[in-house]
């Protein structure tokens, strides 16, 4: 432990119970700690059982004031700001944070808050139901600091249709190439894609959550419409945008069944990646509080654990038994990241006279991420390894990634290998093989 005069942790629900140990630790040394993020905000009481003050929502103006209560010891338990203007923000102290370990994109923000009512969401909870932007200008100028890749941290960077469209024609001249999260009601229209197409996209995670009509709208996801999925996908792959799909099991409408359909759909869809979630009441959430209502929760602070990953689901599911749903989540994750459903999912499109085909990040990037996501899941998804990371060392990706794009031939991709896996590797002490954990 570090000789600190002050901690700060950024605590959500599923970091909560290693949070609590490590202030603990701290106070028994003497050492004030302070607790904020998205957790703290759903339950302040219990956070400030665990440390000295908290500050709930976003913290940027009310850090300053609380420092200075600090230096006058007049530390108050609570500091509760305003959401802040976006506007005028200085930019990231990147400067700071050397590590070479993590992806290699540059994190940027453009907007806080959103108004969907999705039940089992806890966006709103920290950062508002109402959107509030940074100036497109002041992001622009802090993307001209910055290299060529970027991630764009926002929960949605096509959620109002002015502001991109700005934001992004801007950015076509800068020549970037970025990844970010999207509704899909933001790609439906093929002039959105264009625009993002244009202004660097190269990936989008998108929040599928199911693929049935009636679970997106008994859920308040009413711009989901899986009737469209297929044709959103296409429209993305042939702008060279790939799609890391996520999906949650465990809705009240969801059966046996759904597993099987959902997997089989995204590699229909042939989906790059894709994220399988057993549904979570997370506190602050409507879902939480129906559920608790209903009587449903078997944990109701399952976070308190410190393996909350392997008692879940914790509640009791409507068509199908608690067993059943976790082992329907591990059966989707081994079956979509299988050889076979890696080979059926590779795409290569061709540009076009107005399409510009598939981007680096699906033809070169592809077999690395999912022979990743592979290990991933049968490690720890399925092998409950608890501390599993699927991060690689970056100069062994460049390696792996390195090498020209295999065109296909009309009888599929002659000549194609999947990439070693060696270079991701290391042998452990006691013999197995795994992958280069980022700690």
């Amino acid at each position: 432990m570090k000789d600190v005069d002050l901690v700060g942790i950024s605590v959500d629900s599923k970091t909560a119970r290693r949070a609590y140990d490590i202030a603990g630790r701290y106070r028994a040394r003497g050492v004030k700690v302070v607790m904020g993020g998205i957790h703290p905000t759903a339950c302040p009481e219990e956070a400030l059982e665990h440390c000295d003050a908290i500050v709930t929502g976003e913290a940027e103006d009310a850090w300053p004031e609380l420092l200075a209560d600090f230096k006058r010891k007049q530390l108050r338990a609570a500091y509760r700001p305003e959401f802040p203007n976006l506007a005028g923000r200085p930019f990231a102290r990147r400067d700071l944070f050397t590590s070479k370990k993590y992806v290699p994109f540059q994190v940027v923000q453009t907007m806080r808050g959103c108004p969907y009512p999705c039940e089992f969401c806890s966006v709103s909870t920290a950062n508002g139901p109402t959107f509030r932007f940074r100036p497109a200008d002041e992001v622009i100028a802090e993307l001209k600091t910055l290299g060529k890749l970027i991630l764009f941290a926002d929960d949605n960077v096509m959620v109002h249709r002015q502001y991109s469209k700005e934001l992004f024609t801007k950015m076509a001249e800068l020549d970037k190439h970025w990844v970010g999260q999207c509704s899909l009601a933001g790609v439906k229209r093929l002039e959105n894609v264009k625009l993002m197409a244009e202004s660097g996209c190269k990936a989008l995670f998108i929040g599928f959550e199911s693929i049935d009509e009636e679970t997106v709208k008994f859920t308040g996801k009413r711009q989901n419409k899986p009737s469209q999925y297929k044709e959103t996908m296409d429209m993305l792959h042939e702008h060279g945008i790939s799609t890391w799909g996520s999906f949650v099991f465990g809705f009240d409408t969801d059966n046996p069944e759904i597993f099987d359909r959902t997997v089989e759909f995204g590699i229909e869809m042939q989906l790059t990646m894709a994220l399988y979630a057993i549904l979570t009441p997370y506190p602050g959430t409507a879902l939480y509080r129906r559920l608790l209502a209903e009587g449903r929760l078997t944990d109701p602070k399952w976070w308190l654990r410190h393996d909350h990953d392997a008692g879940s689901p914790y509640y009791i599911p409507k068509k199908m038994s608690r067993e059943q749903l976790r082992e329907g989540w591990v059966k989707a994750w081994t079956k979509f990241y299988s050889y076979s459903s890696m080979w059926r999912r590779f795409t290569h499109r061709f540009p076009k006279a107005e399409t510009p085909g598939s981007s680096w990040l699906q033809t070169l990037g592809f077999w690395p991420l999912n022979f990743m996501q592979h290990q991933l899941a049968h490690r720890k998804i399925a092998g409950g390894q608890q501390r599993f990371r699927a991060g690689i060392e970056l100069e062994a990706a460049a390696q792996a990634f390195a090498g020209p794009a295999v065109a296909p031939t009309p009888v599929g991709f002659a000549g194609l290998q999947p990439p070693s896996l060696s270079a991701f590797m290391t042998r452990k002490s006691d013999g197995r093989r795994a992958l280069n954990v980022v700690e």
